[in-house]
């Protein structure tokens, strides 16, 4: 009989020859490729962001011409003094953005009779959380005297709207910005906002993915903090208010050519400020059936200003309908993810202040809801501030 310890090897070893031969009997397996690089241009011509850019400011806060579209987005909540004694502070929401749109590149498409095709357009909005009032304007211009957009620095206007850096040379990378802008005759705002934190760039090595095409991509450059400060106009019927505010807002701009891939019909947006001081952004790039795009994601910004990407899960718990467009908006969402401070699973409400919070796309554009939000724990405690976006819904978006 042989000893135990070598009965123990000569099973360990038949072990191994048998777990040798199945691996030897398998297929090869092919080493991972690295994915093929994003071409430099799209087939019209436009260019498309590249992995590894490194941005230079003031000049990249400005425009891309040679990217078919880009935009300037702000949102944010505004207080002002109570209106009794005793009462809460005023609050408003706001939303201030200036798009461009590239005409063809060239060839018999592009009109002869204009110097320049990039068209601009813009959207103003504000809601009254008081009173649940929700106004907008919408404004298209073609890029010449009543449009612009410089390409050394921030400085883009439609219009009297406009938004620019207070130092048009402020190369740092929390420079201050002034915002004017309007909804027709009941509201008129001039706002300095001032970065809480350095500037954020979303995505990986520069470029915030889209889609699994490859030109489905952006530079996505972001201010999470903003602090506002400035002066609200509002005309009424019988009087003219004036009135002080302060709070907070968010500005993304980004820089693309292709924002969706095929099979994209939308996209759900969210950004958050919790009164930690953290923020949150998530994208949730919606398919025709429904479903999310793998491409979708969530970034914290800590408070130092630094992002970190986290697993998400989001579910519709109600649904608002457009009396105007009969588009089916979400307007109670649950969000769970995880928390990268601790690790531990976190799970938040996003809750329209008011439901009416539509803008219609009358200018060429497609309708969307853009609103002013509240986060809230599931134990009711109010963690912070948000603002959703909820593309595709009345009309599937081509970008």
């Amino acid at each position: 009989m042989k000893p135990r310890p070598f009965r123990r090897m000569r099973s360990s070893l038949r072990l191994l020859l048998v777990s040798l031969a199945a691996v030897l009997s398998l297929p090869p397996v092919r080493a991972a490729q690295p994915a093929a690089p994003p071409p430099p241009f799209t087939a019209d011509g436009f260019a498309v962001p590249q992995p590894g850019y490194r941005f230079q400011f003031p000049r990249d806060h400005g425009s891309h011409p040679d990217f078919k579209i880009e935009w300037w987005y702000l949102t944010g909540h505004l207080y002002a003094a109570a209106s009794a004694p005793g009462a809460a502070p005023r609050r408003f929401g706001f939303q201030a953005t200036f798009f461009r749109q590239a005409g063809p590149r060239g060839g018999q498409d592009a009109n002869p009779n204009f110097a320049s095709s990039h068209l601009f357009l813009a959207h103003m909005a504000l809601v009254d959380v008081q009173t649940g009032k929700f106004i907008h304007q919408e404004r298209l211009n073609r890029e010449g005297w009543d449009a612009a957009a410089a390409a050394s620095t921030l400085d883009v206007r439609n219009g009297d709207w406009s938004l620019r850096l207070a130092d048009p040379a402020d190369a740092s990378l929390q420079p201050t910005l002034l915002l004017r802008g309007s909804v027709h005759a009941d509201a008129t705002f001039a706002l300095t906002l001032k970065p809480a934190k350095p500037l954020v760039v979303f995505g990986e090595n520069s470029v915030s993915r889209k889609g699994a095409d490859p030109t489905a991509a952006s530079y996505y450059l972001t201010f999470s903090r903003l602090l506002a400060d400035g002066e609200l106009v509002l005309q009424h019927e019988e009087k003219t208010e004036t009135l002080r505010v302060t709070g907070e807002a968010w500005m993304d701009h980004e820089i693309s050519s292709s924002q969706l891939s095929a099979g994209q019909v939308g996209w759900d947006w969210l950004s958050v400020q919790f009164t930690d001081g953290r923020e949150l952004m998530l994208y949730r790039l919606r398919l025709r059936d429904g479903t999310a795009d793998p491409a979708s994601s969530l970034t914290w910004v800590d408070a130092a200003g630094l992002p970190r990407k986290q697993p998400f899960t989001w579910e519709v718990v109600a649904r608002w309908t457009s009396p105007r467009t009969g588009a089916t908006y979400p307007s109670r969402i649950r969000v769970s993810t995880t928390d990268p401070a601790d690790g531990k699973p976190v799970e938040f409400f996003a809750e329209p202040l008011a439901a009416a919070q539509e803008l219609p796309g009358t200018l060429g554009g497609v309708p969307y809801w853009e609103g002013a939000c509240r986060i809230v724990a599931p134990d009711g405690r109010i963690l912070g501030s948000g603002y959703l976006e909820l593309t595709g819904y009345a009309k599937e978006l081509k970008l």
